[in-house]
């Protein structure tokens, strides 16, 4: 790639171009010019994020006058999960032990079960032996019932996948690549391993319902409501960028419920005030909403979002013997975003 850049700018002449992603529901119309050269003509966006779609919906909207928000988050979030389980090839879900992936995960099951697929859905978790997050996506997975699988990685793993990331990712962010490295030996084991094709994952829901620990200290609903919507116009340069180029480097189909249009617009819409974390406790209201339905264990709905944590590797200078530090950090500083102080 950067070959091909590098010689892309001695034919640019000096003149000076911006290089940038295809923002998504946009589209643009251009003319051919007679020299060969291409004239911009529009640039339209045609899908804002919490817009109601236009195509008929699953569940008619006005069904949902009828019910109570948690209600409505429950049926709407099944419905999402349900219409992703269209599929020729055996279904699987990402697990990590939290909230996000074990509602899908859950609700994958149990939908699966009442459609009698003749297969047990396969659940997939990574991490360090014995983490927390492979403890708790133990204990979700003995409760749903899936045909579990757990898989370790060591330093060297992580050394000898990430020029692959990186050329998959084709992007240099830190903390995308430090996030893809896990979800790239994921999907690699999955695809060598399993016959599992179509992943379903929680991705979406930190971004829709605030559940980034930062979410804590907005000044007001409002700035809340706001940083959620920036999110989410982003995400595809992020986290959904992380999630789709490391499963479909390996022919995986990735389907994401949290994302579905008519809930994450119905999720949108609600009061400002309700979205917001609650008593310390972020994604409340995605929590509450599935309260008393034993779909998860009670200490799995409403487990804390622990502050990021990642490995650090070093190694000495013969680079066989490597170390691991424990470091902890926040997710984003809260001074670049809602213009607070915070401290590290």
């Amino acid at each position: 790639m950067v070959p091909g850049l590098i010689q892309m700018k001695t034919e640019l002449n000096g003149n000076s171009y911006k290089l940038e992603p295809f923002p998504p529901s946009h589209f643009e119309s251009y003319e051919i010019d007679e020299d060969g050269k291409c004239t911009l003509l529009e640039r339209k966006c045609y899908y804002k994020i919490g817009q109601k779609p236009a195509f008929n919906l699953l569940v008619p909207f006005e069904d949902l006058q009828k019910k109570s928000v948690t209600e409505n988050i429950r049926t709407l979030l099944t419905a999402s999960v349900k219409k992703r389980l269209m599929a020729e090839r055996r279904i699987g879900c990402l697990l990590s032990g939290g909230l996000d992936s074990s509602l899908v995960a859950a609700l994958t099951v149990q939908l699966a079960k009442e459609a009698n697929l003749p297969y047990k859905i396969q659940t997939f978790a990574i991490g360090m032996e014995d983490s927390p997050d492979i403890v708790a996506a133990r204990k979700v997975a003995a409760h749903i019932g899936s045909e579990h699988h757990d898989v370790f990685f060591t330093a060297e793993d992580v050394i000898q996948a990430l020029d692959a990331v990186l050329y998959h990712l084709e992007t240099a962010d830190i903390t995308t690549v430090r996030a893809s490295v896990g979800m790239y030996l994921l999907s690699r084991y999955i695809k060598e391993n399993t016959d599992s094709t179509v992943i379903l994952s929680g991705e979406g829901a930190d971004e829709l319902a605030q559940g980034y620990i930062y979410f804590r200290d907005a000044p007001s609903p409002t700035d809340a409501h706001a940083e959620s919507l920036r999110l989410l116009k982003d995400i595809y340069l992020y986290d959904g960028l992380r999630a789709d180029r490391t499963t479909s480097a390996f022919s995986l189909e990735l389907r994401v419920p949290f994302l579905d249009l008519q809930f994450s617009s119905y999720y949108l819409s609600l009061p400002e005030e309700i979205r917001q974390p609650q008593g310390g406790v972020e994604k409340h209201l995605l929590r509450s909403a599935f309260s008393n339905t034993n779909l998860l264990p009670h200490e799995i709905l409403w487990r804390h979002k622990e502050a990021f944590r990642f490995q650090v590797f070093t190694m000495d200078i013969d680079g066989n013997n490597f170390v691991s530090k424990e470091m902890y950090c926040v997710e984003m500083l809260k001074l670049s975003i809602f213009g607070t102080t915070c401290e590290l």
